[in-house]
């Protein structure tokens, strides 16, 4: 099916995974939807993207988002994966909904993946119909939007469209596309593909794509492939630690949803705490809690001991002694993951380089959160107004203060916080906030950073429902909008953000998230 291209060049492409051998892929055109209407563009994306926003928003740029024209210098391509789900093999899966256009370059000199999602059918959509219901577009759109703002690296979203039609799951759904943003969509699956087909050939070029798109100093080190999954283990490390600090939830941490680049991606099942549980599942098809929010360290490791197996073979031709230094290097990913852990909770609690009795302070703030049944989110906010008491900010208290409980812990903390040596730690939640002079910055700047890295907003569940809800069953995208402008903010308060920054009501808790497939 030949499909007309756009007249416009509106897209930068300089596609390089194309340019791998077919059998890293299937060239696939996206199906045509019979009416598609613009929901939103990601203006600040676009501009990043070299894109002009308001030729998205146009009739043609619409066509573009939709599948039903292609930008020129688009060469759409499903890419073939596999990976370990739940904990157990799958040998191939692949973009069943999904379709990589191309590769930009961003005005921050950045190469961007352009991927359409809920295109159509593709060779490995697996019996699937290859859309997507309005309800997962929208909540993809809201939660990596969120998670951008707060400071988390991730998968974004430059558009989004409803496509006129239905999609059949339980009932008959309205049907959307969204266009998703990613450094690279290569997963640890898609190494898993190849090494299980013991096509070292193909694994080799593709270690070496990895390498040289995203951590180029690898190349350069004795074992390429063992420095590449040493840099991969440090960047998830990290990743799941600030996943960890926000109260985050993934909800399907196989291996083919883990980005080599660092990124968070699939946006299904995945869910925000609300009253802080480290036992907490969301996801409706995690029946025994695998990937619960404290099994999200555990699981990263064992993702991670799957990369390295399949790296075995390119880093030397002694393979005992390949083992051996994956083996070696895997051992520091608990060290790796624990430090980012203790200092962004240090962070959070106004407190610099983390020592052993802040390990403690840290761990026993935890506890008291569990045993009060705290809402995550509004603890910590709070316990930053408490350490800037004369600031004039625009206090939650009426929405979260901490019961009697919490006094003892309260005062240790207070006695930390007056410590003539505090200063908040250079590891931040949000990357972008100006670091402090360790040396000279006072304590109240070191404690109104604590505002700058605890959010009052974040996308709760039940607040995504409802938008979902608004928008599928009557058509109603203005509170899809409101949400979106309130989480472009997340730092600031106002007491007409009442309602988005306060905890469900008994009746509107969400117990279970679910995957649009």
């Amino acid at each position: 099916m030949s499909l007309a291209k756009s007249s416009t060049m509106n897209f930068r492409f300089d596609n390089t995974y194309v340019r791998l051998p077919e059998r890293f892929y299937s060239h696939q055109m996206p199906e045509p939807v019979p009416n598609p209407r613009l929901i939103r563009v990601n203006h600040q994306l676009a501009d990043l993207l070299g894109i002009d926003p308001q030729w998205l928003g146009s009739e043609e740029g619409i066509s573009v988002i939709a599948g039903n024209s292609l930008p020129i210098g688009a060469d759409p391509i499903a890419t073939v994966y596999a990976g370990h789900q739940f904990g157990s093999w799958n040998p191939q899966l692949g973009d069943g909904r999904a379709l990589l256009l191309g590769e930009v370059l961003g005005t921050d000199g950045e190469r961007y993946d352009i991927q359409l999602k809920g295109s159509g059918q593709t060779p490995y959509s697996r019996m699937g119909d290859g859309r997507a219901p309005l309800g997962p577009v929208l909540r993809e759109y809201i939660v990596s939007e969120a998670m951008a703002r707060l400071g988390i690296n991730t998968t974004r979203v430059l558009a989004a469209v409803t496509s006129g039609s239905q999609v059949i799951r339980e009932t008959p759904l309205p049907g959307g596309l969204l266009v998703r943003v990613a450094k690279s969509h290569i997963r640890i699956g898609t190494l898993e593909f190849f090494a299980a087909r013991q096509d070292f050939e193909a694994l080799q070029l593709l270690v070496n794509h990895v390498i040289q798109r995203h951590y180029p100093a690898a190349a350069d080190a004795r074992y390429p492939a063992l420095s590449l999954f040493e840099m991969v283990m440090a960047a998830q490390a990290k990743l799941v630690a600030n996943w960890q600090g926000i109260g985050f939830i993934h909800g399907v941490m196989n291996t083919d949803n883990t980005l080599l680049s660092g990124e968070t991606i699939d946006y299904g099942p995945c869910a925000f705490m609300d009253t802080y549980h480290p036992a907490r599942v969301y996801s409706s098809i995690d029946h025994q809690g695998r990937y619960a929010y404290r099994n999200q360290p555990g699981i990263t490791h064992w993702n991670m001991a799957c990369l390295g197996q399949v790296l075995v073979p390119l880093i030397g031709d002694d393979e005992k002694q390949a083992v051996e230094l994956v083996k070696e290097s895997l051992q520091g990913f608990a060290g790796l993951f624990l430090e980012e852990n203790i200092n962004l909770l240090s962070s959070k609690l106004g407190l610099a380089q983390a020592t052993p009795d802040d390990e403690v302070l840290v761990r026993d703030f935890l506890n008291l959160l569990e045993s009060s049944e705290s809402d995550f989110t509004l603890a910590f906010r709070r316990l930053s107004e408490l350490a800037n008491p004369e600031d004039g900010i625009k206090s939650i208290r009426e929405l979260f203060d901490f019961t009697d409980d919490f006094t003892p812990w309260l005062t240790r903390w207070r006695k930390r916080m007056a410590h003539k040596n505090l200063a908040l730690n250079n590891t931040t939640l949000n990357n972008t906030a100006r670091q402090p002079d360790m040396e000279s910055t006072p304590d109240t700047e070191a404690r109104q950073q604590m505002l700058l890295i605890n959010p009052v907003l974040i996308p709760r569940n039940h607040l995504i429902e409802e938008v979902i809800t608004a928008a599928t069953n009557d058509g109603n995208f203005a509170p899809f909008h409101k949400l979106m402008e309130l989480l472009d903010d997340p730092f600031n308060y106002h007491k007409n953000r009442r309602k988005y920054a306060s905890p469900p009501l008994p009746e509107q808790v969400v117990q279970q998230t679910f995957c649009g497939t």
